[in-house]
């Protein structure tokens, strides 16, 4: 309350005091929770089906019924969760990063 009034003791429009104080603020706050449900989506990968890339974990369950690949479950189970691990650890990092520039801008 108290950065809004000040926004408006410099003469401040509605949009400029949204643009400059409340969004950068909000989105702070907002993006680590954000990501996180991302994250839970992916991994649950009923975000995966939606956008019709095919459900990994069930390709690799799949792959082990296969005569061909028998004998290779642990290796499939290791390269899917090597998989997952890939994209949820770089939607993590992309997130860190985020965050720091919102920080980096919120300091000047």
């Amino acid at each position: 309350r108290g950065q809004y009034e000040a926004a408006e003791a410099l003469g401040l429009s509605y949009w400029q005091k949204t643009g400059f104080i409340i969004l950068p603020q909000a989105l702070r706050l907002v993006i680590p929770p954000l990501v996180n449900t991302f994250i839970g989506f992916f991994k649950d990968t009923s975000l995966v089906l939606i956008i019709g890339i095919f459900d990994l974990l069930t390709a690799g369950k799949t792959a082990i019924v296969e005569p061909a690949w028998q004998g290779f479950g642990i290796e499939i189970y290791v390269t899917v969760g090597l998989i997952y691990f890939v994209f949820c650890f770089a939607m993590s990092r992309y997130s860190q990063g985020l965050e720091a520039e919102l920080n980096r801008h919120r300091v000047r």
